[in-house]
This record gives C-alpha cells, sequence and structure tokens, in this order.
C-alpha cells in the first residue's frame, strides 16, 4: 500500500484482463499492450480511477485486455466519448487509443478538436500505415505507391504526419515511440505526467498487411544510425554519437554534422519550432526523432469547464426546467378547423 496516496501497490499482471488477447501472432500491438501493462504499477493510479477508451480498428480491442474500466465506441469517435467520460468525472485518468484510420480518417477532426482543447489525457495512435481490421486497404498515413486492395495500382495519396497534425492542431505535447523499443515505457510515463492532451504516435508494425513498413529504422542492424532518441537537456547525437542534429542557419532546416561538433543543438521540449522540424525531417540520411519531441504544458480544458461551472453553480440552486425554458419560446395553439 503506498501510504502517501493510499493506493494499492499493484504489478504488470494486476492490470491484465482475464480476456483472450485476439490480435494475429506476431502483432506489434501485444508489444504496446504489455508496455502500458508493465508501466501503469509505476504511474500511481488506481485501476478503478483508470479508463481506456477506443474507437473501431486492430488496436480498439485494447480496452478489454486492461484490468480497468473501459469503453470500445465507434469509428472515429474515441475522443468525442472520451471528452464526456473526463468532464463527468474529471477524477479519471483516461487513455485513448486509436489508430492511424481511425484518428486521421473518421476521426480527424475529432482528434484535432481534443489536441486544440488541451483534454487532460494519454492518446496513444497505433501507426501500421494501413487499415488492418479489413483486410488492408490504404490509410491516411499510407505512403505513396502503397499497393493495397483500395488502391492496386498504389497510392496516389500524399501521407499524413500524425505528429505534424498534432503540432497543427495545437498538441502541448508530442512524442513518438516504438512497439518493441524498450524506451516505449519512457515515453508513456512522460506523457502521463504531462497535465494536459499527451499525443503519442507509435510506430506498430502489421505483419499480415504491411509486415516491415518501418524496418528502414526499426531494424536492429539499422537502428543506432536511423533513430535518433530525444531527452531534454542533452545533445541531439545518434549513431552511437558519431553523429548529431544542428541548425542550418542559411536555410533555417536542420543537417546532420560530426558528434563533436558545437553547432549540436541541446534537446529543449518547449521548442516548437524545432519540433516541427524533426518531425518534417527528410528519410534520405536523416534519422527519426523519437521519445519526447515537445511538452510545454498550458491550462486544461476541462479544469477550465469544472471552474467555469463552479462560478455559475455559485449561490444558485439547479433548476432543469429553469434551463430548458430558458432564451426565446413559443406556445403553439391549435388553430380553429375552418370547414
Amino acid at each position: 500500500m503506498n501510504e502517501v496516496t493510499s493506493i494499492p501497490t499493484t504489478t504488470a499482471k494486476d492490470w491484465a484482463s482475464d480476456q483472450e488477447v485476439r490480435w494475429c501472432p506476431g502483432c506489434g500491438d501485444y508489444a504496446v499492450l504489455k508496455a502500458v501493462q508493465r508501466t501503469m504499477p509505476e504511474l500511481g493510479t488506481a485501476r478503478e480511477k483508470t479508463v481506456f477508451v477506443s474507437g473501431i480498428g486492430c488496436s480498439s480491442r485494447f480496452p478489454y485486455y486492461m484490468a480497468s474500466y473501459g469503453f470500445h465506441t465507434i469509428h472515429g469517435r474515441a475522443c468525442a466519448v472520451a471528452t464526456g467520460v473526463k468532464l463527468a468525472n474529471p477524477e479519471l485518468d483516461v487513455w485513448i487509443i486509436t489508430g492511424d484510420g481511425d484518428a486521421l480518417s473518421i476521426g480527424g477532426n475529432h482528434t484535432m478538436h481534443l489536441l486544440r482543447r488541451n483534454l487532460d489525457c494519454q492518446l496513444l495512435l497505433f501507426n501500421n500505415e494501413i487499415y488492418g481490421l479489413t483486410k488492408g486497404q490504404y490509410s491516411p498515413t499510407s505512403r505513396i505507391g502503397t499497393r493495397s486492395p483500395s488502391t492496386p495500382f498504389g497510392s496516389v495519396d500524399r501521407p499524413a504526419s500524425p505528429c505534424a497534425f498534432a503540432l497543427g492542431s495545437g498538441a502541448r505535447f508530442v512524442a513518438r515511440g516504438i512497439d518493441v523499443s524498450k524506451h516505449l515505457p519512457d515515453v508513456l510515463k512522460a506523457a502521463h505526467a504531462h497535465r494536459g492532451a499527451s499525443f503519442v504516435e507509435i510506430f506498430q508494425n502489421c505483419v499480415v498487411y504491411n509486415d516491415d513498413v518501418f524496418a528502414a529504422f526499426t531494424d536492429r542492424a539499422v537502428a543506432a544510425e536511423k533513430q535518433l532518441w530525444l531527452k531534454a537537456g542533452e545533445k541531439m547525437l545518434f549513431a552511437n554519437g558519431e553523429k548529431g542534429i544542428a541548425l542550418d542557419t542559411a536555410t533555417l532546416t536542420l543537417k546532420i554534422v560530426p558528434g563533436d561538433s558545437p553547432e549540436i543543438i541541446t534537446h529543449d521540449p518547449k521548442n516548437r519550432g524545432v519540433a516541427h522540424m524533426l518531425v518534417e525531417m527528410p528519410e534520405a540520411g536523416f534519422p527519426v526523432a523519437l521519445g519526447v519531441l515537445y511538452d510545454d504544458p498550458r491550462p486544461t480544458f476541462d479544469s477550465a469547464v469544472i471552474e467555469q461551472n463552479a462560478a455559475i453553480a455559485k449561490g444558485k440552486t439547479p433548476d432543469l426546467q429553469k434551463l430548458v425554458a430558458q432564451g426565446q419560446t413559443w406556445q403553439v395553439e391549435k388553430e380553429p378547423r375552418v370547414e
């Protein structure tokens, strides 16, 4: 028992439900599920105060596998439902589980508004660049040329960048992780520590319909060269410290420099401009920025709503009928029948 918070001590097994996990063998969702279950005991939250809300898609089965409250909602509407949950019970620790199709296609509008409002929650977007549940159609994040049942000649759509979308929507916390990475729990902890909407893109491998789409930076043989794990207050180094990221002042873009260069940028999570640059680094020659890219808290939507409601209700007795009848009202009377 935690003496300070009076929250029972839990283990990863305590957070695992008794439901059979039903994903394809080898799916990256398994790794994310285990990472979350291992992380939850370290967050100091109670299972009865925690809720996982999901939409539709492979990832959205997630709430069934967590021994907490959960809500498997409808396609693209997880953010809307989660907003209602948090406002109805602000004490709940709300986690949103969604995918690249669920959150950025039919649910794009809801995702945008949740981020700009800054609801206090954690949004985990599983990005496998494909629609897995409906048998492999291309998604908003699929790359140009992706062949699928819906694009047999190759997709001509330009893909959306989840983190660029989040930053553009006003998100105050943006991070990236990889399904099987040992660093993913640290990213989850940072997201939970942030007060406000925490957006985490997780690169997740779909072994059936889009296998190894991220291999160019996730394979062990290239990981050191192609992964830039960011840490606040530390220099942006990769390739075992042999290379770093610096700002090209002439073009206002990022460039790669030797690991001992004095130009190397020290990561400041509050620098929104650099966060945008990190998200949009070109694939050729550059690593993929991972970890916490941006973290700059501001007052949350739910706290503002609660404060406003308290001010309105001060010294007043709730009257539902008066609320319904306020404003302009009309009474329709029956016209005499003309024979």
